[in-house]
């Protein structure tokens, strides 16, 4: 039987078709594409495996005379910018040999250039082929084009995901408006679970069925043959697209290894992607450190504390960050695995442990000291490492996970994280005694501009733990995710809401408009690199947009039948709380009884599944359940905490032990990702090169 670490190895697999074409040559690669690397070894394989240069895939870029071999890895279509950039270099260089591999199958080409008829061999790789010729000067040069899907970044031995599709996430009912926008009054869609693949907009189409592709090459690889099952609209059409890939049906006929793969909409879920009650040392990480340039998924380590320089504002530059991606030594991934999946606490305990154990095997003159682990004391030890080259290199890993987490828990910004959790207990346990409106309310007197008499010339407010604008956009997040079912108001409740919801947008745009300097999420949110290109229409129109996207939020889960509330309120002797989506999926799908959840819908994959639906209107028919296989794949679209990882350990561990869960994903989660993506105007526009 396959193993869950099998499947971790698949990303290695792949590059080495890459490693395969690199000797001698230079690397050109976009940024999608090397975040998978870099959790797959990062540019020292390909360095190892004979390349001369990695270069940052830009018409900026270029080779001198004595580089005649280049190979461009790119996560894109071979169409548009994507192709432009490709001819911008190969004409500013002097290759007499030009690889090109793209992670978008030949089909998928097929499809952008619609084309819909079958066709043998490759024929828009081949003309590709012949156009790097052509660029190059000489139609006997060499040249090649391929598909290799190096889109996996093997996170940890539990988590895949994929950053070429980072971006990705689940549609809104503001989003079925732009599609019936398009459509024949008579063809409308009354709700997004009727939509299918054909009714998207081509580009996301594009994204759909690269990533599709991209999954039955891992289960080709694997032979495997899975049952799909889907809950939410864009996960039902995913979860399609797989059961009916022409590959996979052939794959199928003949795997000898069997799985199911639940994929499941975030949308069903932003409160608990968007909160802060997860207890988890990475995830804190992930929030208060900044992310590494180009990458999604990891952050920036300052190594400062590692060297004998002084730490200056002009110091920051000068060493090279560190990360949270560690491949190589085993101590370094077993403590990451803690980090990730376990409690802060422990994370926290095993950080000083493996530092200890790695001073202590060095002979560096560490003092052992129990009780609370503080940042100065572990960076007391990391310091030690200073003094000897060669202990800094064999435990660098353990080092960089070390740094991270002083680093974290030293974090001005951190003390928000617990006044976040506070307010939102408070919310959570408003709800069960006030209707949705009165709750709302009490984020009005949040809702004030920073600059008072006892803030700072930087703009930031005299308590640490008090909530910044970021802040109040998560707590609206939650608050609406989780209140959906709690919104069964009649008409003056109805207008009263519409009042309030006014007064928000109005108190939200003052303190947006009133920011001295703008966090990352606020950039994003308004298209605003600084205060000065601002404007109150600009930021007001952000904000309206904002909350219709939120009362679509408060309804995503309108369309089930059994599983419609993440929230439980106060009995009189239990305290209100809040139930995770996840878990009760998972709590489905490993019941005792073996009960038909009506919410996990599954995805028919030929003739022999539709007789049997059929069949099963007048007969009692036996229909595929997620716990009928060893192995289960759990696909969450539109990203995964830490925290869930946590939960999902927890649960089978406690329900089902021994089961295999390996969980893919397309991107690790921070509270603050989770407005980026919901308020993206992207959705049904992902950027495919094109």
């Amino acid at each position: 039987m396959i193993t869950v670490e099998e499947f971790s190895q698949f990303p290695l697999q792949m590059w080495e078709k890459v490693l395969s074409k690199v000797k001698k040559a230079v690397v050109f690669m976009d940024d999608k594409c090397a975040e998978a690397l870099h959790w797959s070894g990062g540019a020292a394989v390909l360095l190892e495996a004979g390349a001369r240069n990695v270069k940052q895939f830009s018409s900026f870029e270029a080779c001198g005379v004595n580089e005649p071999k280049a190979v461009f890895v790119v996560s894109t279509l071979l169409k548009g910018r994507t192709v432009d950039i490709i001819r911008d270099i190969i004409s500013l260089s002097h290759f007499q040999y030009c690889v090109v591999i793209t992670t978008v199958a030949h089909s998928v080409h097929l499809l952008a250039n619609n084309v819909t008829a079958e066709m043998e061999g490759n024929p828009v790789f081949e003309q590709f082929e012949e156009k790097l010729c052509e660029w190059m000067g000489n139609m006997n040069y060499t040249s090649e084009v391929m598909h290799v899907p190096v889109v996996f970044a093997p996170v940890s031995q539990q988590l895949i995901v994929m950053p070429a599709f980072a971006h990705l996430f689940p549609l809104l009912s503001p989003d079925l408006d732009s599609i019936n926008a398009k459509r024949p009054e008579k063809k409308r869609f009354v709700s997004l679970n009727d939509t299918d693949i054909h009714a998207l907009p081509a580009g996301l189409q594009i994204e759909v069925k690269s990533l599709v592709s991209a999954l039955s090459s891992m289960f080709e690889a694997t032979g495997m043959k899975e049952e799909s099952f889907a809950v939410g609209p864009l996960s039902r059409i995913i979860a399609g697209e797989l059961a009916n890939h022409p590959q996979a049906k052939n794959r199928r006929k003949t795997a000898p290894n069997k799985a199911s793969i639940i994929f499941m909409d975030r949308t069903m879920d932003l409160t608990g992607a968007a909160g802060h009650h997860g207890d988890n040392l990475v995830e804190k990480i992930l929030t208060v450190l900044k992310p590494l340039p180009g990458h999604v998924t990891d952050v920036q380590v300052d190594m400062l504390e590692l060297t004998s320089l002084q730490q200056t504002s002009h110091s920051q530059n000068t060493v090279a960050p560190g990360c949270l991606a560690q491949t190589q030594p085993a101590a370094a991934r077993s403590l990451w695995e803690v980090m990730l999946t376990g409690k802060h606490k422990d994370g926290v305990m095993e950080v000083r442990r493996h530092l200890v154990e790695a001073a202590s095997k060095e002979k560096l003159p560490v003092k052992m000291s129990m009780g609370r682990v503080t940042p100065e004391q572990l960076c007391s030890y990391i310091k030690l490492f200073r003094t000897s080259w060669g202990a800094l290199e064999s435990h660098c890993g353990v080092l960089q996970l070390g740094l991270a987490t002083a680093q974290t828990i030293r974090h001005q910004s951190l003390p928000r994280w617990d006044a976040c959790l506070a307010f939102e207990r408070l919310l959570l346990q408003a709800l069960g005694d006030s209707d949705f409106p009165t709750v709302l309310r009490q984020l009005l007197p949040l809702m004030k501009p920073r600059g008072g008499e006892n803030s700072s010339s930087s703009g930031s407010r005299a308590g640490e733990d008090e909530c910044g604008p970021d802040e109040l956009i998560l707590l609206l997040v939650y608050l609406y995710s989780l209140a959906g079912e709690a919104q069964h108001m009649d008409r003056d409740a109805e207008q009263k809401l519409e009042k309030l919801e006014r007064e928000l947008i109005g108190a939200l745009t003052l303190v947006i408009t009133r920011e001295k300097e703008l966090s990352p999420l606020l950039q994003k949110l308004t298209g605003c690199a600084s205060p000065e290109e601002l404007t109150t229409e600009r930021v007001h129109s952000t904000a309206e947009e904002m909350f219709e996207t939120l009362r679509a939020l408060s309804h995503t889960r309108d369309h089930l039948k059994q599983l419609r509330s993440v929230y439980t309120a106060s009995d009189g002797v239990h305290q209100a709380t809040y139930h995770p989506f996840l878990r009760q999926i998972l709590e489905e799908v490993f019941h005792p009884d073996r009960c038909e959840c009506p919410d996990i819908e599954h995805m028919s994959g030929g003739l022999t599944d539709l007789l049997k639906t059929g069949f099963s209107m007048f007969m009692k028919v036996s229909r595929p359940h997620p716990a009928d296989n060893p192995l289960l794949f759990l696909f969450l679209v539109g990203g995964i905490t830490p925290s869930e990882l946590r939960l999902i350990k927890d649960i089978i561990t406690s329900h089902k032990p021994g089961t295999q869960v390996l969980v893919l994903s397309t991107r690790l989660l921070k509270p603050t990702d989770v407005p980026v993506l919901l308020f993206s105007t992207q959705r049904l526009a992902p950027d495919i090169g094109v």
